[in-house]
């Protein structure tokens, strides 16, 4: 298919893959142009990314709208699996208002749904928050993955100029059994030290970006059985589409920039994503 912006400027789908796989990690019920997102608008998006290929998603909550959205596409779509949690960004605000352990709360009832396989996205951002959200940024992470734990969930990490205290707290905490650094954001060194500790790095259209090789570095020292590929839609749309809004339907371009990175055909990079991913969430 052509990847020539259409009439209207959106992108147009690329050409399926030889095997279908899942986008770890996307945002469906986020809009870039301030348009309302509901439950029910999710089919068109979902078989459009069908159709090239990407039949399963994990839709993830960063709040409690954003919680409530994904258990409640899971439920009306088989193509949805959901991730709740509070964003690190999400909880100094809480913190400060007193309302944080409510929140928590309410994000334990919905995290203990079986359609939900993910504790996350939970980290640390050090670009948004300062130094003073700091301690309840570090609190929150290390709840989350007790959650996880406990629940026995995968848990989904948001790391943004955090690096060293992000591995610093998994270690202090232990990580879970099945721990994804969602968005990849290190270089080399960073990938081998979570692939020595069995983390799984989810790679998105980000690797596509010319400037971005330290990330291609990461990730062709990242094992097949440990990689996986995400949209964190609506944001980081592949080349040659970037700076227009991502869905899951742009999966293609990224698994194919993968595969060259890697060295290994489409077929065998598809096949791995899509094995690591009913590893790590079950079947959906």
């Amino acid at each position: 298919m052509s990847t020539q912006p259409s009439r209207r400027g959106a992108p147009e789908a690329p050409d399926p893959l030889p095997i279908a796989v899942v986008d770890n990690h996307t945002h469906l019920d986020i809009s870039r142009d301030d348009e309302v997102v509901a439950v029910g608008d999710l089919g068109p998006v979902l078989a459009r990314a069908a159709s090239v290929g990407v039949d399963r998603v994990v839709q993830v909550g960063c709040d409690l709208p954003g919680a409530r959205f994904a258990v409640e596409a899971a439920e009306q779509h088989r193509a949805v699996v959901a991730g709740v949690a509070l964003h690190p960004n999400e909880v100094p605000g809480l913190a400060a208002r007193s309302e944080l352990e409510a929140a928590y709360a309410e994000i334990e009832r919905l995290a203990g749904h079986e359609r939900v396989r993910v504790v996350g996205e939970t980290g640390l951002d050090y670009y948004r928050t300062g130094p003073d959200g700091v301690p309840a940024q570090q609190d929150s992470f290390r709840w989350h993955i007790d959650l996880a734990k406990r629940l026995g969930k995968t848990l989904q990490i948001h790391d943004r100029d955090s690096h060293d205290d992000v591995l610093r707290v998994l270690a202090e905490e232990g990580a879970p059994e099945h721990t994804v650094m969602h968005c990849f954001s290190g270089g080399p060194e960073m990938a081998r030290e979570c692939v020595d500790r069995g983390y799984y790095l989810s790679f998105s259209g980000t690797v596509t970006f010319k400037s971005s090789k330290a990330l291609r570095d990461a990730l062709a020292g990242t094992p097949l059985n440990q990689v996986l590929v995400e949209t964190d839609a609506p944001y980081l749309t592949p080349h040659p589409w970037r700076g227009a809004s991502n869905s899951p339907a742009l999966v293609p371009l990224t698994v194919r920039a993968m595969a060259a990175v890697l060295g290994v055909a489409v077929p065998t990079l598809c096949a791995a994503l899509s094995e690591n991913s009913e590893r790590l969430y079950g079947p959906w």
